[in-house]
């Protein structure tokens, strides 16, 4: 499929049952990665462990996506996109099977190894995916769409996952989501387009190693800025519940609508996010930065407003939710051709790195500084990732004009 970039060029049709299938494979694979979180408590009991051994089936999955995405990625460079994102798939279904029907806590942390690999896999093919099925005037659009299936995940798959693990019990709770996995690759082998992700070389070409591609500097930059955002973000986010009850004085009962809210107020910042990203990809992005810092400013002032928390909840969920979109998008207009699949490797470890890394701290400074500490610190977060962004782009945009004017 053509990628031109000649704005007179007639757009080729925009491939929307092909990206709808990748979003349904993102529900699903964040889904599966997420639904322990609302089942441990159950899990904990049938297996004999404590709560927080059975809390480390969460981290496992994150740490073995950092571990394995890029070396995985490198290694399966060569194969097809759209029969590596079949196998994983079969693969995360296996994992799930597995931990279905594990007799032990031992096997269940296997299988969410198993898991991890696949899940890292997924996300290295796939971020890119969109990339080589329209060209880049619609890149943020169809990115949009994909991380959707994201957004959808934490809305309504983890949720509805959890309650059919309470009612029906946790394996079979799993069990339901590998039936589903192995359902969607099906889709994925009819539905979803191939792509070709080779390079092809002039006559006489000598291939540069990866790492001498030019692109590789702003891809880095970009994972740097990618981990202070999504690490300042999980600082406060991961441990919303508790201070939603113990600093802005809500009721236990009251939180599950508050992040239902948050949730759906993301939805619409994913939209927003389609829109801004193919026409001000830039602007929208310290808008939406600028957008987390004041909300979140304000719910570490005004805690005592249930008013203004409930209004802030919401507006920051506008604001992030379209967020790690534009993050996606932005990586792939800065990658070149021959490094998008290493540079969305490096994008997923690098947000994986952000969720693990923002948990770990938040949780550090909660036992020492205090859950009122969270706000402000990600507002710190934030605030350097948008200085690192917005000084890097104007730093470009005024060596473009020397080079114009030379």
């Amino acid at each position: 499929m053509s990628t031109s970039t000649n704005p007179s060029a007639v757009l080729p049709a925009f491939p929307w049952i092909g990206l709808l299938t990748l979003a349904g494979a993102i529900f699903i694979s964040v889904t599966s990665e997420f639904l322990p979180t609302g089942l441990l408590p159950e899990m904990a009991g049938d297996l004999d462990v404590s709560l927080s051994t059975a809390g480390f089936l969460v981290s496992v999955f994150a740490g073995t996506v950092v571990i394995a995405t890029t070396p995985l990625a490198a290694l399966t460079r060569r194969y097809s996109r759209k029969g590596l994102v079949v196998v994983v798939l079969l693969v995360l279904a296996l994992a799930n099977v597995l931990a279905a029907v594990a007799p032990t806590y031992e096997v269940l942390v296997g299988a969410r190894v198993l898991g991890g690999l696949a899940h890292g896999l997924f996300w290295a093919v796939v971020a890119a995916y969109a990339a080589h099925l329209v060209p880049k005037q619609q890149l943020g659009k169809a990115v949009a769409i994909t991380a959707g299936g994201g957004s959808a995940a934490f809305v309504l798959g983890v949720p509805v996952g959890t309650a059919l693990g309470h009612g029906l019990g946790w394996r079979v709770a799993f069990g339901i989501i590998a039936v589903v996995i192995a359902l969607l690759a099906l889709a994925v082998m009819k539905f979803l387009p191939p792509v070709n992700h080779h390079v092809v070389l002039k006559t006489g070409e000598i291939p540069l190693p990866l790492r001498k591609d030019r692109s590789m500097r702003g891809i880095v930059l970009l994972c740097v800025v990618i981990v202070i955002l999504i690490t300042g973000q999980n600082i406060y986010y991961t441990y919303i519940a508790p201070w939603l009850i113990n600093a802005a004085g809500f009721d236990e009962s009251s939180v599950p609508f508050l992040l239902f809210l948050y949730g759906g107020a993301g939805a619409i910042g994913l939209v927003l996010a389609g829109f801004a990203s193919d026409r001000f990809p830039k602007r929208g992005f310290a808008i939406a930065l600028l957008g987390v810092m004041a909300t979140v400013l304000s719910l570490a002032i005004w805690s005592a407003n249930s008013v203004v928390v409930t209004v802030a909840i919401v507006v920051w969920g506008t604001a992030f939710g379209g967020i790690p979109a534009m993050l996606q998008t932005r990586m792939l207009h800065t990658a070149s051709f021959r490094t998008r699949d290493l540079a969305a490797a490096l994008q997923t470890t690098a947000f994986n790195v952000g969720i693990g890394g923002g948990a770990l701290v938040g949780g550090l400074l909660l036992d020492s500084r205090g859950i009122e500490s969270l706000p402000g610190t990600l507002v710190l977060f934030v605030g350097i990732a948008f200085v690192l962004t917005v000084g890097t782009d104007v730093m470009r945009a005024s060596r473009a004009r020397r080079l114009l004017a030379a």
